[in-house]
């Protein structure tokens, strides 16, 4: 069922009520100084990543702040990063795991 907002234009009180159309219409024809009240609609106009795509200029943006704070998982993620820097980043933590085992660090 549908849901009606009615105002009481003698006592200004609004109310909402779920009913169907015709008690909905028959309500405004038994009491006149009861008057429905209208709002726009919520319209959804579609789906992040399926209808809408984040713009270039957006991606930018994600990068400079990726840019600013290196060390971050946004960074991680957002960050334009070449192939060199890449394997560089593979081998400190391959090493990283290395030298934990050698001095019996727990992971």
């Amino acid at each position: 069922m549908p849901r009606y907002t009615f105002e009481n234009t003698k006592t200004g009180k609004t109310w909402v009520d779920f009913m169907m159309i015709a008690e909905m219409e028959e309500l405004l024809e038994k009491n006149p100084h009861v008057r429905q009240v209208l709002f726009p609609l919520n319209i959804v106009s579609g789906v992040q990543g399926i209808t809408h795509k984040t713009d270039q200029g957006f991606k930018d943006v994600y990068s400079k702040i990726a840019e600013a704070h290196p060390n971050s998982n946004f960074a991680k993620a957002h960050r334009r990063r070449g192939i060199k820097e890449i394997k560089t980043e593979q081998i400190r933590a391959k090493h990283r795991l290395i030298n934990k085992k050698e001095h019996g660090v727990p992971d």
